[in-house]
């Protein structure tokens, strides 16, 4: 049994599509938008459950969830026992009442946020009304940061989440374009060509799962 596996509940089936293309997936998936009732079966098996979450579509929430599981399904390769889940959920209002169900069952909340201002109102929503109820631990991740950009919506965002007084990653997810070719080529990111750019997007996810303790149970 891989250490790893990825459930999506996300209607638009995006993890699917993506894992479905991948030659040597290094986990285990399944879609359960349909019955999200199977998700109580998670309960059961010892595993740290992880809830990726943002009401607000287009964050990059899949491309988090299957990277972040690939490299922690690296560094936990050698065990035989399941100890990692991660939940893909809905980036829309609509289907809220799947994502509540996917909090039932979860360890921690990861709030996957851009540095854009459009993304603020959306994710301030999503962590007040919805997990903050709810209970769950979270942690805010900035996700697909372009450094070419400069720093001014990173340090606004920074500067927003540390004023709602919210958990934030220090880590940064930064945007590169192998990140974004990587759904259509197959590929998750232990998998990139090795070169400059695929090392420092990988390490990016290393980082993340290092801070935010995954690396064992």
């Amino acid at each position: 049994m891989p250490a790893v596996y990825v459930v999506s509940i996300d209607p638009q089936a995006s993890t699917v599509w993506w894992a479905n293309r991948i030659t040597d997936l290094p986990f285990d998936f399944s879609q359960e938008h349909e019955t999200p009732e199977n998700l109580a079966i998670l309960k059961d098996t010892g595993a740290r459950v992880h809830v990726i979450v943002n009401q607000k579509g287009g964050v990059g929430k899949t491309t988090v969830t299957l990277n972040l599981a690939a490299v922690v399904a690296d560094v936990m390769k050698d065990s035989e026992d399941l100890l990692h889940v991660f939940i893909d959920t809905p980036g829309s209002l609509q289907d809220q009442y799947l994502l509540q169900e996917a909090l039932k069952y979860a360890h921690d909340a990861i709030v996957v946020m851009p540095p854009e201002g459009l993304a603020f109102d959306p994710t301030a929503r999503t962590i007040e009304q919805v997990i903050e109820p709810s209970g769950v631990p979270y942690t805010v991740v900035i996700n697909n940061w372009d450094p070419r950009d400069g720093v001014l919506d990173l340090e606004d965002t920074v500067a927003y989440i540390d004023a709602k007084g919210w958990q934030r990653a220090k880590t940064v997810v930064r945007r590169y374009k192998v990140h974004t070719r990587a759904s259509v080529e197959g590929k998750v990111v232990t998998q990139y060509q090795k070169n400059r750019a695929s090392f420092e997007a990988r390490e990016d996810f290393y980082r993340l799962a290092l801070e935010l303790g995954f690396g064992g149970r």
